[in-house]
């Protein structure tokens, strides 16, 4: 009967330092939205071509490590791509993308509201360009590293609004076609300007 009443005992405290631990957890986490602006181009092609502006919009979360560091996950649908100056692709129309967008960044948030932001980011595409000759104009999978900085509210009636400045720059190609005079070895570049709210 020891026995049982001692196993009961550890299985209880096990269970309550597991459910603070869980609810610590959640305590850190907080969640939010944004949205915002881009202005993308495709860098390193052997075409001409000029920034496209788009906008971005989407979910936050983020999990604070201590009063000054966090890590953040936003769950974004972007929209991107560049104008051309020419008619390689047998249109000049803009050469719209639009992804669902992955970034994770550490955070150092200072005292005074300003942060710096630095990390990886992942794309799915989920709508390819449309006005071009290629079956397939994009890849489905772009990744790349993003950074930028900006300014939350730490107090008052605004506590949790802020506005922010992020660069994407993609590592892989972004096309997928194949093209003797075309080469598909660019690589998407985006600047974003996002307004969001933290709860």
């Amino acid at each position: 009967m020891k026995k049982l009443f001692l196993a009961g005992l550890m299985l209880a405290t096990t269970q309550i330092l597991s459910a603070q631990s869980f609810g610590g957890i959640f305590q850190r986490l907080s969640f939010g939205v944004k949205v915002g602006g881009n202005y993308s181009n495709f860098t390193g092609t052997n075409f001409d071509t000029e920034g496209l502006a788009g906008f971005h919009g989407g979910l936050i979360v983020n999990f604070k490590l201590t009063e000054n560091w966090s890590i953040q996950e936003d769950f974004l649908y972007s929209t991107q791509g560049a104008k051309i100056k020419d008619n390689l692709f047998g249109t000049k129309e803009d050469l719209k993308l639009s992804y669902l967008s992955v970034p994770i960044v550490v955070k150092y948030h200072s005292g005074i509201g300003l942060y710096f932001e630095a990390g990886a980011q992942a794309n799915m595409l989920i709508e390819d360009a449309k006005n071009t000759s290629f079956g397939d104009f994009a890849d489905k999978v772009d990744a790349g590293v993003v950074g930028g900085l900006g300014y939350q509210f730490k107090a008052g009636p605004v506590k949790g609004l802020g506005i922010g400045a992020r660069y994407y720059q993609g590592f892989m190609d972004v096309g997928k076609f194949n093209s003797d005079a075309i080469k598909s070895d660019f690589k998407n570049g985006v600047g974003q300007l996002s307004v969001f709210y933290i709860f």
